[in-house]
């Protein structure tokens, strides 16, 4: 019997501790033979009334979108040699990442970290940690250092 690969997920977004997940993942993907699929959601525009800027104010969201999931999959494939998977999607973040965790039964692990501000840990921390028992999930704390988070993954 064959053990299946771990497929960590991580959502990718312009906050600092993200780097902090995208790490954690990288690293235990790394020493347990996994994988790592990177999700960014290009968040809809709420401007509607001109179907021309519309159209531009979702591209610049798609082109925003593939620059972050790039950059860390640059930053993983260059710290384990890792090439991740990278999803983007369109729509409201939590929405798309059910979805996504429903269509894809290959994603064992969602990793996150938890916000470093006095504003709480994050939407996403709040979502899985009271609301969605759909996947495990590790939440790694938003303010380790690179160092850290080695030890630990």
């Amino acid at each position: 019997m064959t053990v299946p690969v771990r497929k960590f997920l991580v959502v990718i977004d312009k906050t600092v501790e993200c780097t902090v997940a995208v790490r954690f993942a990288a690293r235990r993907a790394q020493h347990t033979g996994g994988r790592v699929s990177l999700l960014c959601v290009a968040a809809p525009a709420d401007f509607q009334q001109w179907q021309g800027v519309e159209e531009i104010m979702k591209d610049e969201a798609h082109q925003d979108a593939e620059a972050l999931v790039y950059d860390a999959a640059k930053a993983i494939n260059e710290l384990t040699g890792i090439t991740p998977e990278l999803i983007i999607e369109h729509g409201e973040e939590t929405d798309c990442l059910m979805e996504l965790i429903r269509r894809d039964r290959d994603i064992s692990i969602l990793v996150v970290a938890s916000g470093t501000s006095k504003d709480g840990p994050g939407a996403l921390v709040n979502l899985f940690a009271t609301k969605v028992q759909a996947i495990p999930v590790t939440i790694v704390p938003g303010n380790l250092s690179d160092e850290q988070v080695d030890e630990l993954a």
